[in-house]
């Protein structure tokens, strides 16, 4: 039997996340002899100590005795316990310089640690996430800034509300008026932005009518990446091709710049891939766009006026379309950004149920068993050494 221990979260702030609910882990207690569960007490989790008491799962404060340990975010250096396996978004396989004294330490203390992130199908796809309520909250909140900005209709948080249904609920009786929406993207995210335009009573239109028409109604455009991207020297598009070579590839996003209220952004984003718009772009008078939910929120990423992370209690900040510079909201020489880095926070309870469903479905068996090729992508480190397909990390990692 394996023992999983749900850890407090040490990142400040906390995030309220878990990776498991106290029902799935009554469920696991119940339906699979393979697994115990041992929660670490926290006071900043959505679901409170009480709760997992009530299912039956031992809370305590040491969880020392567990083989495996499940978090959300980065777990501090000095909390990290020796010789354990971690599973956690670890936000290092690009070498983020902000936590590479925790992967050195995870160097030191021989941890296997297994991203979350690097959980994938053979084809590449995600397998786990909170994706979908990043988008979720991430459109609500570009929706809401825009309706602030213009006056014309009001939303509320999302943070405020009890859950997702309850946020449906919120949504009885608005009326939009005309406006374009760009969503961009195909993965969760994107799925998350459209479940909005579809509540909001938000019409889908072609690419081609969305750059060429006006309409009297609110109307989006969904554009994924064959819309997004072609290559410069034929000008084709093929979606390994372009994971493969990002820098082969021109972006075509700029013309629906100015055709656009307001931008929804989920693409994926790495260093090479091609930035939706230039600064250029969008210090053009032509750059019709006034709010962005940069639910990617890479700074100076795919949306290149991403100038930092806004937050939960401060969700929107103004870029000013001539200096370029942090401004307030809703001033008129100014485009507003949504760019929070944590937007299941808002709704923790779904986010988790969704994320443990996943997790149930997909690894925890193949944990149970030893193993699996799942696992081994995701595997960065095995007992403090790096696993082949991130050698790349050894000076990252202190191992050069």
């Amino acid at each position: 039997m394996l023992t999983i221990g749900l850890i407090r979260e040490g990142k400040i702030p906390a995030d309220n996340r878990v990776a498991l609910t106290p029902a799935q882990c009554r469920w696991l207690h119940k339906n699979s002899p393979d697994f115990k569960v041992v929660v670490q007490s926290s006071p900043n989790r959505c679901f409170a100590d009480k709760e997992y008491q009530s299912a039956g799962i031992e809370v305590k404060e040491d969880i020392s005795e567990c083989d495996i340990l499940l978090g959300i975010k980065e777990v501090p250096a000095q909390q990290l316990i020796p010789e354990k396996i971690y599973l956690f978004f670890s936000h290092t396989k690009k070498a983020q310089p902000h936590n590479r004294d925790m992967m050195r330490e995870m160097v030191k203390k021989k941890i296997t640690m297994i991203d979350y992130e690097c959980l994938t199908h053979d084809d590449g796809q995600r397998i786990i996430g909170f994706g979908f309520f990043a988008g979720i909250v991430g459109a609500h909140n570009g929706m809401m800034a825009y309706g602030n900005r213009t006056g014309t209709f009001k939303l509320g948080r999302v943070h405020e509300v009890k859950d997702y249904r309850q946020l449906i609920h919120t949504y009885f009786g608005i009326r939009l008026p005309k406006f374009k929406i760009a969503v961009t993207g195909s993965g969760r995210v994107a799925h998350g932005l459209l479940e909005i335009m579809n509540l909001l009573g938000v019409n889908e239109v072609e690419p081609f009518d969305y750059l060429h028409r006006s309409f009297e109604y609110p109307v989006y455009v969904h554009l994924k990446g064959r819309d997004l991207y072609e290559r410069k020297d034929d000008g084709t598009y093929n979606r390994d091709n372009f994971h493969e070579h990002p820098e082969e590839y021109k972006c075509c996003f700029p013309p629906y710049a100015k055709q656009t209220d307001i931008l929804l952004n989920g693409v994926y984003w790495d260093k090479d891939v091609p930035q939706l718009f230039s600064l250029e772009d969008f210090k053009n008078s032509s750059f019709n766009i006034q709010t962005i939910a940069d639910i990617t929120n890479d700074t100076h990423g795919s949306v290149p006026v991403n100038i930092g992370d806004s937050t939960i209690a401060d969700p929107v900040y103004g870029v000013d379309k001539t200096t370029l510079e942090k401004t307030a909201p809703y001033l008129p020489s100014s485009v507003d950004l949504v760019a929070i880095g944590n937007l299941p926070n808002e709704l923790p309870r779904d986010a988790s149920r969704y994320f443990g469903e996943q997790l149930i479905k997909h690894v925890l068996d193949d944990l149970a068993k030893g193993g699996s090729t799942i696992i081994d992508r995701a595997t960065m480190l095995k007992n403090g050494i790096l696993t082949e397909d991130y050698k790349y990390l050894e000076e990252y990692a202190g191992l050069k």
